[in-house]
C-alpha cells in the first residue's frame, strides 16, 4: 500500500530540536549535506521529487518544521516558540545531530523564511541558501498595500490575537487549507487526490501551531528583521532565488530586494505555480545543484 506522509528510500527519526521539542526527520544520501524546509500548508513530503534525486550525490536532509507534519507542537502562548529564530535552531541542532554541522539550506514558503534566519543567525553553518517564492518578512510586509494585499489576507487573519484566528480557521478547517492548495494550484495537477488529502489532514492538526507561526511574523520575526537591516546585516553566502513574478502584480522588484539583503544572489523568475518543487522539480534541483557546485568551487 503506498503512503503518501513519507518519502521512499528514506530513514526517519525524531531529533530533539531548540528547547527538545521533537522534530521529526527523514534523511538519506552521501556526500554534502543539504537541509529541505517545507511550506504551507504541507509537511516535509513536498521535497519527495527533488530529495530523491539530490540523494544520489548528497546527505539529503529533510525535516517537518516545528508545529507541523510529525514534528511537536509546543503552546504558542511565549511569542518566541514559533519566531523564525527558534525554528531555525531546530534546523542547526538536527543537522548537528546527523552530522552535518555545515549545510546547504533551501526553503519554500514559510520554511524559506526560517532559511533566511538561519542564514543571519548561523552563517557559520550555512553554505548557501535556496529560497522559493517567497520575501523576506520585512519585506512581504512593506510590499502589500491597498487592495493588492488581498492576495496575502491570511497574513492578516492570522496576526490578529491569539483566540479569534484559531476559532474561525478551526470551525472550517479543511476547507481553509484546501483553498490554499487549490488557488495556488491553478491547473489542479500538481497534487493526486491522497496527496492532497495528507496536506490537509496533516495541517487541520496543526491549526493553533500554524496560527503560532504566522502570527510570529507578524510581530517578534519582524521586529527581528528590523533590527537586523538597522545594522546593516547580511547573508554572506550565495543565495539563489525562485520565484513567480509576484513583483510585476505588486509593484515591486523582487531582485533588487533580495540584492539589500545579500552580494551574491542569484533571481530567477519561473511561470510554474507557488509549489513549483512538485509542479517542476528539476528546476529546483538544478538551482541546489548550481549553488552547492559554487560551494564547492569556492572551498578549493
Amino acid at each position: 500500500m503506498t503512503r503518501f506522509d513519507i518519502i521512499d528510500g528514506f530513514t526517519y527519526q525524531q531529533i530533539p530540536g531548540e528547547g527538545d521539542v521533537p522534530i521529526h526527520v527523514a534523511s538519506a544520501g552521501e556526500g554534502p549535506a543539504v537541509v529541505l524546509l517545507h511550506g504551507f500548508p504541507q509537511t516535509h513530503v513536498m521535497w519527495r521529487h527533488v530529495a530523491r534525486d539530490l540523494a544520489a550525490d548528497h546527505t539529503v536532509i529533510v525535516p517537518d518544521l516545528r508545529g507541523y507534519g510529525r514534528s511537536g507542537a509546543p503552546s504558542g502562548e511565549d511569542p518566541t516558540t514559533y519566531s523564525k529564530r527558534a525554528m531555525a535552531q531546530d534546523v542547526i541542532r538536527v543537522a548537528d545531530a546527523l552530522g552535518a554541522p555545515r549545510f546547504g539550506l533551501i526553503g519554500h514558503d514559510r520554511g524559506a523564511l526560517v532559511a533566511v534566519r538561519a542564514g543571519l543567525d548561523h552563517p557559520e553553518a550555512v553554505d548557501y541558501l535556496g529560497i522559493l517564492d517567497v520575501l523576506p518578512t520585512l519585506d512581504t510586509w512593506e510590499v502589500l498595500h491597498g487592495v493588492d494585499a488581498k492576495v496575502a489576507w491570511h497574513l492578516y487573519l492570522m496576526a490578529q490575537p491569539k483566540g479569534l484566528p484559531e476559532k474561525m480557521i478551526a470551525a472550517v478547517a479543511p476547507e481553509f487549507f484546501a483553498s490554499f492548495l487549490d488557488a495556488w494550484d491553478p491547473r489542479g495537477t500538481t497534487f493526486s487526490p491522497q496527496l492532497r488529502e495528507h496536506y490537509i489532514a496533516a495541517s487541520v492538526a496543526s491549526v493553533e501551531a500554524i496560527v503560532a507561526d504566522y502570527r510570529a511574523t507578524a510581530s517578534i520575526d519582524l521586529e527581528m528583521d528590523r533590527a537586523d537591516r538597522a545594522a546593516g546585516a547580511r547573508l554572506a553566502m550565495p543565495v539563489g532565488v525562485i520565484s513567480q513574478d509576484w513583483g510585476a502584480h505588486l509593484g515591486f522588484d523582487a531582485a533588487a530586494l533580495w540584492q539589500a539583503w545579500a552580494s551574491d544572489v542569484t533571481y530567477r523568475p519561473t511561470t510554474a505555480g507557488h509549489f513549483m518543487a512538485e509542479e517542476r522539480p528539476e528546476e529546483v534541483v538544478a538551482l541546489i545543484r548550481e549553488l552547492s557546485a559554487r560551494r564547492l568551487a569556492s572551498a578549493r
